[in-house]
């Protein structure tokens, strides 16, 4: 099911590609035969064999050096093997050792060489003078953006600039990327989670403790039923279907929940078109008929989950005419698909940004976990929920990077959780406390707090930092100055806005391997810079695919052109402001680079939280070289010299890396011993709510010694269990120095110190997440019991705006006569620093001028904001326009022909030029656009604003042009997937 339309004139100029490029002069320029890259495409991984061409001319033998990588596109944590010659990266195969992709790629992952090789990227730093690109040495940028920056922060604080890291850098980069806005003294720091899964992370994390994936692609194997809500795993996670399809190969049913008829769809048993934005009403209407019928698993409610009567309460109201009336499901589908999914278990369920982007996405996302949590599919092979995430490292860097409301780890924004990271780093907490502005701010709810302890202003909403009025803002001033370290802004919503808040800058920098539409959308004329970054196939680091397995990345080819890594451009700005000794103090850097080894040994001694401790480098190398050696269903070696192991030493890797642990495949899974990667829920929420016991009852994880549910460890709880005389006298020092009673951790201590810190009370406070000896989660997980406690899952979260989730209507609805019975939140003053709206927006009924709900989604050949795919001429060959699927009704009602240019509007003024496709995929009433597209705004094709070499092949307008402004209630999450324009023809 090619996009490229049948009909096209493919001697007319190509939309993107200039006035004078057909696509004969595209193909014969690229190097391209036609059908080449789709064929390539096409061909299924069994039929695939190495192909050796023979040499025209004798040379001498050139050795061929293997180097091994992933992918850099989705997260499924693609292997690719590497050949390099003299220095030059020659050849690329899928890697068929790997458990994960087993030899397969996807379109993207076969052209990855080209990806590193570009001729499109960034080749030397360059500013913006006048309207023009001037080349300037690495030496030269760090100065002037450097003194600018200095500048801002001693006239504005250090809260006046606004870092954006990234998801596509490794684990090492994203967490040095957020250590560096804490040394500059700023939470102004954010990266692409924010508007993808940023709500699914809250509300999984609130729900039973992890807000991470549970199971893995590979477990779907086992699974008897399997269920899609907003997510296109055929084109968004194209090498996950293989996983999808041996489920179904082995007798698994399959619904696929979408408003449109997606290549995933293709492959349904069911598929159901819900009305965007009626996530929760549809979830609820499941869940009326599995109640109804008996059909949810009481005795596993009954010992793991709290808080389902509530949720009862709230399904009683979706009877079968009220979840048609909402969601627009006949009954007869509902029943169908409820009965599916309890009569064939275990069964997963699967989400991605289709039910994550909208202003109740925490609400959808709970939702979604109550379905599993009645159903009994949570802690079980098969079951889970499989959250595809989008970005290669998107699930790493949330966990240990650039997030503006917690630390790494997800450590929150507490003194004590600074007080922690304080002493990972080896730093005087005052000293880093002095580098945030000393003064307070608005917090939330009129509450006053210093700016270390509030949480930053996310990406989604960098634009009203510069916009809003500073009398409404928790911060001493606005942003002056941006500094974008990997991440594409077309992937943002309300373009027109950003065009402005562009201008208003006074500096903007870009560090990315390709120029993105942020340098070209605006009409800045000075004071933009361009610092050439490295692909991830040009340094060396580990990166974590969405099951939450880690994988070492080795080094491919030395970085091209005058690119850098992201590490060493963040060592050369630490140099710059003053703090690079600090910062760097247990890091090695050698020419300016600091080591990706000692980075990631950093994170082990920091991140005991989620267990991010137990991956040595050492541990992820022989995994590397070893990976032949997993089962690629349980991901489980067999033999080996990691024999034992789960591959990638899935997080929580408990304790330090030489106690071993083999990382945990299923989260919650009861079945096994916490030592093997079993695990009861999260004691995160206390132990009573209520007047009510909220931990586990009866339910334990195999050969625990205590056999009912427990609260989270702590030295006090060890000490009262006699447990605490099983620490080593090193473990105990280390306890002490961090409850502040010794000056030094693990140093030595005579046999009176070690009976008087035992039995000291001054140790009781010190838990299994701040104990920086991993003494604590190494004795409890000895009498095999999850260091974080063993509660019930919470179907319900009293700290969220709804208590039980609720459906509410988008903000743009196109069904403005719910809203009265569906309405939104209040405005919020002092929310994430800014006013946020809500009830202002959706008391105007824009349903009438702008009726098709406009939804957006991705497409197999491009990835995220697409400058790096649309930049490789084997994709761009098989995706050349930027288009809006529109049905034939809808079509025909306005005139519109298949392929013609037409105007798509967005209720806020903003408006894309694209052509139509014409076709049923998308119901009556709904358009859908893919989100990959940049480099023309408002119908201008901005092509001369690039500099030289560097414009992609095909560009195109970004849809997020036309989108609105919605954010999520918890998360800030943008609302781009239920939103409203108007099409008419160009």
């Amino acid at each position: 099911m090619r996009l490229i339309r049948k009909n096209y004139d493919f001697d007319a100029p190509l939309a993107g590609l200039g006035d004078a490029l057909d696509r004969r002069d595209f193909l014969k320029r690229s190097g391209l035969t036609a059908g080449g890259a789709t064929l390539a495409g096409a061909i299924p991984a069994a039929m695939m064999q190495r192909a050796e061409a023979k040499d025209t001319a004798p040379k001498e033998d050139v050795e061929t050096e293997i180097r091994r990588s992933v992918c850099t596109h989705c997260s499924v944590g693609c292997g690719v093997i590497a050949e390099v010659q003299d220095g030059v990266w020659t050849g690329q195969e899928p890697d068929f050792d790997s458990p994960i992709n087993l030899g397969a790629h996807c379109a993207k992952g076969a052209s990855l060489r080209e990806h590193g090789h570009g001729e499109k990227r960034v080749k030397y730093p360059m500013k913006l003078v006048d309207g023009k690109w001037k080349r300037m040495s690495w030496d030269d940028a760090i100065q002037e953006i450097g003194d600018k920056l200095l500048a801002i922060r001693e006239e504005s604080g250090p809260d006046a600039v606004f870092w954006c890291g990234s998801s596509k850098a490794s684990n090492e980069g994203s967490y040095l990327q957020r250590k560096f806005a804490a040394f500059w003294g700023s939470n102004n720091i954010d990266h692409q989670a924010r508007i993808c899964h940023s709500t699914t992370v809250a509300g999984v994390a609130n729900t039973w403790g992890y807000g991470a994936m549970t199971n893995s692609y590979n477990d779907m194997h086992n699974s008897k039923a399997m269920i899609f809500v907003g997510s296109n795993a055929a084109e968004a996670h194209p090498v996950a279907m293989q996983h999808i399809l041996r489920a179904k190969e082995n007798g698994s049913k399959m619904i696929v929940v979408d408003p449109r008829l997606t290549r995933t769809a293709a492959h349904a048993d069911q598929h159901i078109r819900i009305r965007p934005g009626s996530d929760v009403a549809f979830i609820w209407g499941l869940l009326w008929h599995i109640f109804e019928n008996g059909w949810e698993d009481a005795e596993y409610i009954r010992q793991r989950v709290y808080g389902m009567d509530e949720i009862r309460e709230e399904v009683k109201h979706w009877d079968p005419a009220t979840v048609e009336e909402v969601a627009g499901v006949p009954e007869a589908e509902m029943f169908q698909a409820a009965k599916t999914l309890a009569e064939n278990r275990p069964g997963t369920i699967v989400w991605c940004m289709g039910g994550t982007q909208h202003h109740i996405g925490n609400n959808n996302t709970r939702a979604y976990c109550v379905l599993q949590l009645a159903l009994g599919n949570i802690g079980v092979a098969g079951g889970g929920a499989n959250i595809f995430r989008g970005h290669d490292n998107v699930q790493g860097a949330t966990d240990v990077g650039p997030n503006s409301h917690t630390l790494p780890g997800y450590y929150g924004l507490a003194e004590g959780s600074w007080k922690h990271w304080a002493r990972v780093w080896d730093i005087d907490f005052d000293w880093l406390k002095s580098r945030f502005d000393n003064a307070e701010y608005d917090a939330g709810s009129g509450t006053m707090a210093h700016p270390m302890n509030i949480e930053g202003i996310p990406v989604s909403r960098w634009i009203d930092g510069i916009l809003e009025d500073p009398e409404n803002l928790s911060q001493r001033d606005n942003f002056r100055a941006v500094f974008f370290q990997g991440h594409a802004v077309n992937s943002q919503t309300r373009g027109p806005e950003m065009k402005k808040a562009l201008e208003k800058l006074e500096l903007v920098v870009i560090s990315d391997p390709y120029p993105t539409h942020m340098a070209v959308m605006s009409d800045r004329q000075n004071d933009t810079y361009l610092l050439p970054t490295c692909t991830q196939f040009e340094q060396a680091g580990s990166v974590t695919a969405s099951n939450r397995s880690l994988q070492w990345r080795e080094k491919v080819v030395e970085p091209l052109f005058e690119s850098k890594p992201d590490a060493e451009v963040l060592y050369r700005f630490a140099q710059k402001f003053g703090f690079a000794e600090e910062m760097f103090k247990h890091i090695k850097v050698e020419d300016s680079m600091p080591s990706p080894e000692d980075t990631l040994r950093e994170i082990n001694r920091g991140h005991w939280t989620i267990g991010y401790t137990g991956q040595s480098p050492e541990r992820l190398k022989l995994h590397t070289e070893n990976r032949h050696t997993f089962d690629t269903t349980s991901l489980l070696a067999k033999g080996g010299p990691c024999d034992g192991d789960y591959y990638g030493l899935p997080w929580p890797c408990w304790g330090t890396p030489e106690m071993g642990h083999p990382g945990t495949p299923l989260l919650y899974n009861t079945h096994d011993p916490v030592s093997r990667g079993g695990l009861t829920f999260r004691a995160r929420f206390g132990t009573e709510h209520e007047g009510n016991d909220i931990l586990a009852d009866g339910s334990y994880s195999k050969d625990s010694e205590i056999d009912d549910g427990y609260p989270e460890f702590t030295y006090g709880i060890l000490r009262e269990l006699g447990w605490h005389r099983e620490l080593t006298p090193a473990e105990l020092a280390t306890i002490a120095w961090v409850a502040g009673q010794r000056d030094k951790p693990g140093d030595a201590v005579s046999e009176d110190d070690v009976a008087e810190l035992r039995n000291s009370e001054a140790l009781d406070g010190v838990n299994w997440k701040t104990d920086l000896s991993g003494g604590i989660q190494r004795v409890v997980i000895k009498h095999e019991c999850a260091p974080f406690g063993n509660a019930k899952a919470r179907a319900i979260v009293w700290t969220f705006p709804d208590r039980v989730p609720v459906h509410r209507e988008p903000l743009y609805t196109s069904r403005y006569d719910l809203v009265e019975k569906y309405p939104t939140y209040e405005d919020r003053k002092a929310y994430w620093r800014l006013p946020t709206r809500y009830e202002s927006i959706q008391a105007t009924d824009y349903s009438g001028d702008y009726p098709l709900i406009f939804t957006s989604g991705r497409l197999v050949e491009y990835e995220g904001g697409g400058e790096e795919t649309r930049s490789n001429p084997w994709l761009a060959e098989l995706q050349q326009e930027m288009f809006v699927e529109i049905n034939p009704a809808d079509a025909n009602d306005r005139g519109l022909r298949d392929h013609a240019w037409v105007w798509l509007e967005g209720p806020e003024g903003g408006r894309i030029k694209v052509r139509a496709m014409v076709t049923e995929r998308v119901g009556r009433g709904v358009v859908w656009t893919p989100f990959h597209f940049g480099g023309w705004f408002q119908g201008e094709d901005l092509l001369a604003k690039y500099p030289e070499g560097t414009a992609p092949h095909v560009r195109g307008e970004a849809c997020n042009t036309a989108t609105t402004y919605g954010y999520d209630s918890v998360t800030q999450m943008q609302e781009t997937k239920s939103t409203l324009c108007q099409i008419k023809a160009a």
